[in-house]
């Protein structure tokens, strides 16, 4: 395949980027460059035309951005896009859940439960680096309860309340089924 990264766009020369990299990439991705065809638009009956659709096509494209870190992308993909969020490289036990998820196609569930769940870690990550550099965490103010109880009040005492009743259920279930293994402990 070419890895060609033309600096301008003319119209219709996506459809021949999108050709040439097609006859590649047809057999190894099923549905790939489905949606390349500008004459195949599914969104013609609901679109609204505005006369200038044709100009869609020109446009300057950005320059590819220097990869300095880690880039995760998908395998379906056979690069990095020309523009890509480096707020947060992959890091820690959180970043390699997220390089064992990108293993795996974005159609599988083991892909996007696994990010799920590298997003999860990453929060529990993110609070012990914060206890780490002496900042202990305000839920009050960091989940927004300070402004929800300002402007919705009657919302938060609900949430509150089904919240207490919840932990009280499950706190008396474990208690009682604590009890129970006692009891059947004793005979």
């Amino acid at each position: 395949m070419q890895n060609i990264l033309e600096k301008r766009i003319d119209e219709f020369q996506d459809r021949k980027i999108a050709d040439r990299n097609m006859d590649n990439r047809i057999t190894d991705i099923p549905g790939w460059g489905m949606d390349a065809d500008p004459e195949n638009d599914p969104t013609y009956p609901m679109k609204h035309s505005n006369g200038a659709d044709h100009e869609r096509l020109n446009y300057e494209k950005a320059p590819q951005q220097r990869q300095d870190m880690e880039i995760l992308h998908s395998i379906e993909r056979p690069g990095v896009t020309r523009v890509f969020g480096t707020s947060t490289p992959p890091a820690g036990l959180s970043g390699a859940i997220r390089r064992y998820a990108y293993k795996y196609s974005e159609a599988t569930a083991t892909h996007w439960m696994t990010l799920i769940l590298a997003d999860r870690i990453d929060v529990i990550q993110g609070k012990l680096d914060d206890l780490k550099h002496g900042i202990i965490p305000n839920p009050w103010i960091e989940r927004g309860w300070r402004a929800e109880w300002k402007h919705n009040r009657l919302a938060f005492i609900g949430k509150a309340a089904t919240t207490a009743l919840i932990i009280t259920a499950g706190i008396m279930l474990m208690s009682r089924k604590n009890r129970s293994k006692q009891l059947l402990g004793r005979w």
